[in-house]
C-alpha cells in the first residue's frame, strides 16, 4: 500500500481532471481549494481569487442558513454524509453537498458534488 504522501497525488489529479465543479470548505466556510473546472465556473464571481474567501459571502441569506443547518446535520451523526440540494434544470443537473471526514470520521469540512443527467455525446473511446 501506498503511503498517504503519495497516495495524496492520486486524489488530487482525480479531482482536477473532474470535469464537474468541486469546491472545497474547511468548517469556517473557507474555500481552501477549487479544481480547475470550478475555477472555470466561477470565474465571473473572482475564480482562483476565491480560495482564502468565505464561501458564505458568495450566497444570499436564505443560502447561508441552508448551508450552516446542513452543516449542523453532517455534525450530529457520522452516517450524515451527503444531502441532495438542489435540481439545475437548464443544466439537468443535481447538486448535493457531502462531509469531509478524516481518518476518525471527525468532520473536517465539506464540498458542493454535481451530478450531470445528460448522456455523454462524446464517441466511445474517441482519442482525439
Amino acid at each position: 500500500m501506498k503511503n498517504e504522501m503519495e497516495l495524496s497525488k492520486y486524489f488530487r489529479s482525480v479531482i482536477e481532471q473532474d470535469k464537474c465543479a468541486v469546491v472545497i470548505c474547511n468548517l469556517e466556510h473557507e474555500i481552501i481549494y477549487m479544481n480547475p473546472a470550478a475555477i472555470s465556473r466561477y470565474e465571473n464571481l473572482g475564480g482562483s481569487g476565491l480560495v482564502g474567501k468565505n464561501l458564505l459571502d458568495c450566497h444570499n441569506n436564505e443560502s447561508r442558513e441552508r448551508i450552516k443547518k446542513v452543516v449542523l446535520w453532517f455534525e450530529e451523526s457520522r452516517e450524515h454524509n451527503m444531502i441532495f440540494t438542489f435540481h439545475n434544470k437548464k443544466e439537468n443537473k443535481d447538486v448535493y453537498m457531502v462531509a469531509l471526514r478524516d481518518d476518525k470520521k471527525k468532520l473536517i469540512g465539506y464540498y458542493e458534488k454535481h451530478e450531470y443527467r445528460n448522456g455523454e455525446k462524446e464517441e466511445l473511446y474517441h482519442f482525439k
